[in-house]
């Protein structure tokens, strides 16, 4: 990239980073394009406890600051004392991924030189670097990241992909506290979509190609969060021997260590399935509602199905016909295909 098109780079930035699992991945391209232009450069995060965790698992991040503010909630109070609370620290930009208002309020309120983001909600006054979305030239969630570290309507430089570290030690770790038994063969479940369940393939079809694995000697490790536990009981208990619920029993970062083990993960358009895709390990991802051209997982290793129906996608939360067909259709035959696809 030609120097023209990267910004200045500054000692200290501060990134308002995304609330859901699965943005938050994808926004490291932000931190390693600002790296390659300043390796010097100091990235904090500020993010809510669903997203923060991840920040200790990329390397261009010194650390994070948690934003102890509820989905949706203002905060003006609060957010008015941590900017100023942030503001002795010195940062030198700001950008803020979220469109929304309040997200780019603490920046503004510790008076950070220059505060980068898309105009999104009324915020003329609260960033000084608003850019403009070009939804046809930035098609992509990552894209729309990286803009953010170039210059406005700068060449986006060549995007390299998210890759979270593992812990190899918890890894271990994590397998003899839940009796995982042999690391070879494992196929990761992920059931979960806190977006919605016009996300969520069937549990029959998990169950069904879970069943056909084991037969063929794999194991299943189903992930998610509590809220998933539902779910993966009803895969775990439809699949029987050689098959370990851990939804709702490990945290984010656990759950990314086992991830990391596994020979391939099967997962719907979720936070699960952009960070298996960033810790290296095939993937086979499922969409209904969504689409890959926003938020495909940035991984060589991925195979993409979806069934392309006509109201597919409607970016629903829920499937406002009621059929769920674009995932209903999708059978388990074909993600076993995917996952016997060399």
């Amino acid at each position: 990239m030609a120097e023209s098109d990267s910004l200045d780079s500054a000692q200290q930035i501060l990134v308002v980073a995304p609330a859901w699992v699965g943005d938050m991945v994808m926004s490291q391209v932000i931190y390693t394009h600002l790296k390659k232009l300043d390796p010097d450069c100091e990235i904090d995060l500020l993010a809510p406890a669903a997203s923060l965790p991840l920040a200790a698992r990329m390397p261009e991040v010194r650390g994070g600051i948690l934003l102890k503010q509820k989905h949706g909630q203002l905060g003006l109070g609060y957010r008015y004392r941590l900017g100023r609370l942030w503001r002795k620290q010195g940062y030198a930009r700001a950008i803020v991924t979220p469109n929304s208002f309040k997200s780019a309020l603490v920046p503004y309120f510790a008076e950070i030189p220059q505060r980068t983001g898309f105009l999104g909600e009324y915020r003329y006054v609260l960033l000084n670097d608003l850019r403009l979305l070009d939804k046809k030239r930035l098609p992509r969630m990552m894209d729309r990241f990286l803009a953010l570290a170039v210059r406005p309507a700068g060449k986006l430089p060549e995007l390299t992909p998210p890759r979270l570290s593992v812990d190899a030690q918890n890894q271990q770790r994590l397998i003899a506290s839940h009796q995982l038994g042999a690391q070879q063969g494992v196929i990761g479940f992920c059931p979960g979509a806190a977006f919605g369940d016009a996300k969520q393939w069937p549990a029959e079809h998990f169950a069904e190609a879970g069943k056909a694995l084991v037969a063929q000697g794999k194991t299943i490790w189903i992930f998610g969060s509590a809220q998933d536990a539902e779910i993966a009981a009803k895969i775990a208990s439809a699949v029987g021997k050689g098959c370990f619920d851990l939804a709702g029993k490990t945290g984010l970062l656990d759950a990314l260590d086992l991830l990391a083990c596994c020979e391939a993960v099967v997962a719907n358009d979720s936070g699960l399935m952009h960070i298996a895709a960033a810790v290296g390990v095939k993937v086979v991802a499922l969409y209904g509602s969504t689409t890959p051209e926003f938020s495909p997982p940035a991984s060589d290793d991925a195979v993409i199905l979806r069934t392309g129906i006509e109201c597919s996608p409607c970016f629903k939360r829920t499937c406002p016909l009621g059929h769920l067909k674009c995932l209903q259709e999708l059978y388990p035959a074909q993600v076993l295909a995917a996952l016997n696809a060399s």
